[in-house]
């Protein structure tokens, strides 16, 4: 019953974040920024500025699919957010025009985030076989490298919540620096709704970490 209850909380955090970033995503799309240009170029001068002129611009398929890349050190922006002029698509070029110069500048816990991805790119899609080769087998120590590789996907996720914090945080101080009063609320307001989809991704791995821990103390 606990599992289901898990899986239930997941789903639901999930389709009610989604949503909300979804609905304040197009609310604020519909509402045209005070910069002249499109949000590539108000990234494009947000990375002149923070030290990051090196960083290039690609496009990327998808709605809402935008990221930056450090290995090939590119901002890939969806094409409403690449060619459009919105507060939305500003708020969201700004924000991985943000990661990119945490990048440039050696921020801390991008770095760590950074560190973490080739661990995790690996016990993310293993540590489920792991730990139920474990429980079938009823070796203890099995399960316990299972937890453990999962709890490194856990710290990642942890890890990814003040990268994102600080990423958002720099595009909105470059919109209050450069911006109107429209871009700074707006871009809040989309940021703060991606960034709950962060938190509650966090929060359901937390959740089934700590589910599973205690499902196997309770099988010892």
């Amino acid at each position: 019953m606990g599992y289901y209850i898990l899986i239930a909380i997941s789903m639901l955090l999930g389709t009610l974040t989604q949503s909300y970033i979804q609905r304040t995503y197009s609310r604020w799309s519909t509402v045209e920024a005070s910069f002249r240009g499109t949000g590539a170029d108000v990234a494009r001068d947000m990375l002149n500025r923070g030290g990051a002129s090196a960083v290039g611009i690609v496009p990327i398929a998808g709605t809402l699919t935008d990221n930056y890349d450090p290995r090939d050190n590119n901002l890939h922006l969806s094409a409403a957010n690449l060619q459009g002029g919105s507060v939305a698509s500003v708020a969201v070029a700004c924000h991985e025009a943000g990661h990119a110069i945490q990048n440039a500048t050696g921020y801390t816990m991008m770095k760590f985030r950074t560190s973490l991805v080739p661990v995790v790119s690996i016990a993310g899609s293993t540590w489920m076989l792991v730990f139920m080769a474990g429980v079938m087998l009823n070796m203890m120590g099995l399960v316990r490298v299972g937890l453990v590789m999962f709890a490194a996907s856990v710290i990642f996720q942890l890890v990814t919540l003040p990268v994102e914090f600080d990423a958002s945080n720099r595009a909105v101080a470059y919109l209050n620096e450069h911006g109107s009063e429209i871009d700074q609320k707006g871009a809040k307001e989309v940021l703060t709704a991606a960034a709950l989809t962060y938190v509650a991704a966090a929060l359901v791995s937390v959740m089934q970490f700590f589910y599973y821990y205690s499902s196997t103390r309770s099988r010892r």
